[in-house]
């Protein structure tokens, strides 16, 4: 299996591929690419100034893979060409996957009059954590009998929609986040996806669904979309949700309807979080599970925050509070004193041994009592040399390693660390715990989920993530969608 590298700014298309000597163009490495070859893209512009041939059609079984990190952030492949599909005719497109080919961790803008990101024509393509921006028509586009796998993409700014379904395209759209752009998603024909857990946000329309289309949507947050969060036309027929299995979708503060079923059929959406005066047509939706009230709880540095929702979740129930001026600071670092304080309010701290004489913990430190309670419980234990460090910024894996200890939960296996890229930088005490967590679902990371970063210190915004998580684990929280738990 080859690896390939290119380089659009040192590279040259008469050098070996190699990594001292890489292509400047990724035409030439898929011209050299065979089945099972990777193509490692260097930061850059992938252009036709650059020597680019569009559209780029990337061979069954290669990866082409940029910075999944950042979602390609600095990798930029922009271009358009025409592509004539054998289901719906002369298209104009940057990149064109075969079967089991993949694209990771790359920016794809199209400027092309009604220009196409990614066309995907009737193979079983991935696309995963790359960004789509400003593309003329959508991200990507998947038709004929595709299996597609759409995961941890942005698709942001483009002019019709972010992702496109027609034909019989079936797979999964998971985990991405769909934003000011015209339809987050668009269904057409008899494409039948699994949608779940994806973020859609502020577009004109959140998911359009026409034609016969018959997806699964689970667990997708709808919010704040100009027109209308669902609608289903023609003869589609979404299942939203079951009383076998609840939709746990939420919609929330779109400007039209929330859900407009058009299509005269009854639609069953059981168990999802919506304002049913905010429905309009025939919907079977079960006992629904109210929107919370707005303005409830209100920080005023947390609007676009990642952990908005686990933050105002937990302020709610009175275990996280603000700051005078109505500040939450979601990115200051957390004290081991400070962390010992949100424990006590967190969870019930059941004496569980005797507690230890910290030698740096004087009896009228503020933070004593909370801190010989969660000692005494279990969830955190001093330094060899008898002293506590109550000032001391506390890292991540020290947070997972106490809460899965306080709780007494066990049986994580190491494998379940694989998830995580920089899993080497795992402290030899803590791999057991967080391998737990991860199994549990505890973990939450951003911005990239595969990243733990377990020796940074842990942030106010992201103790609540991992308190809250704690809390669904244990049955004392209702879930959140969220595509940073792991």
């Amino acid at each position: 299996m080859a690896t390939l590298y290119v380089n659009p700014q040192t590279g040259s298309d008469a050098a070996a591929g190699s990594q001292s000597a890489p292509f400047k163009t990724i035409a030439r490495a898929i011209a050299r690419a065979g089945s099972g070859t990777t193509i490692h893209l260097a930061p850059g512009t992938y252009s036709a100034a650059s020597g680019e041939q569009f559209p780029l059609e990337i061979p069954s079984g290669v990866k082409v893979i940029g910075n999944e990190a950042n979602k390609g952030s600095g990798t930029l492949i922009q271009g358009s060409g025409k592509f004539v599909s054998p289901t719906a005719t002369a298209q104009n497109i940057t990149i064109l996957l075969a079967t089991d080919a993949q694209l990771r961790g790359v920016t794809v803008t199209n400027l092309d009059s009604r220009g196409t990101g990614v066309w995907i024509e009737s193979t079983s393509a991935s696309v995963t954590n790359c960004t789509f921006t400003l593309c003329k028509r959508e991200g990507v586009f998947a038709t004929g009998t595709a299996n597609a796998a759409i995961l941890d993409n942005i698709f942001v700014e483009n002019s019709a929609a972010g992702v496109i379904t027609a034909g019989t395209a079936k797979g999964v759209i998971r985990r991405n986040l769909f934003q000011k752009t015209g339809f987050g998603i668009s269904l057409q024909a008899q494409s039948a996806p699994l949608i779940a857990n994806n973020e859609i946000l502020e577009n004109r329309s959140g998911i359009v669904l026409a034609g016969e289309s018959k997806p699964v949507l689970r667990k997708n947050r709808i919010e704040k979309n100009t027109a209308d969060g669902l609608t289903a036309v023609g003869k589609s027929l979404p299942d939203i949700g079951t009383a076998q299995d609840l939709g746990g979708n939420i919609f929330k503060d779109n400007g039209g309807f929330d859900l407009q079923n058009t299509t005269g059929v009854k639609i069953f959406a059981v168990g999802n979080q919506l304002n049913s005066s905010r429905v309009k047509g025939l919907f079977d939706l079960g006992n629904v599970t109210p929107t919370p009230t707005p303005g409830e709880v209100k920080f005023s540095d947390i609007s676009t925050h990642w952990a908005k929702d686990f933050i105002e979740r937990l302020a709610k129930m009175n275990i996280v509070s603000g700051f005078p001026n109505g500040t939450f600071k979601p990115h200051e670092s957390l004290t081991r004193a400070q962390y010992a304080a949100l424990l006590a309010k967190a969870f019930e701290l059941v004496p569980r041994r005797e507690a230890t004489a910290f030698k740096d913990v004087a009896a009228d430190f503020w933070a004593q009592g909370a801190i010989a309670q969660a000692n005494r419980a279990g969830f955190l234990v001093g330094y060899p040399d008898s002293t506590f460090r109550p000032d001391q910024n506390l890292t991540k894996a020290q947070t997972i390693v106490s809460l899965v200890n306080g709780l007494q939960f066990a049986g994580g296996t190491p494998n379940s660390l694989s998830v995580y890229v920089d899993r080497a930088q795992i402290p030899s005490f803590a791999t057991d715990e967080i391998a737990t967590a991860t199994e549990r679902k505890i973990v939450v990371n951003y911005p990239a989920r595969e990243k733990l970063s377990p020796a940074r210190d842990i942030t106010r915004g992201e103790i609540s993530a991992l308190i809250y998580q704690t809390l669904v684990a244990t049955n004392r929280a209702d879930p959140i969608n969220s595509p940073y738990i792991v």
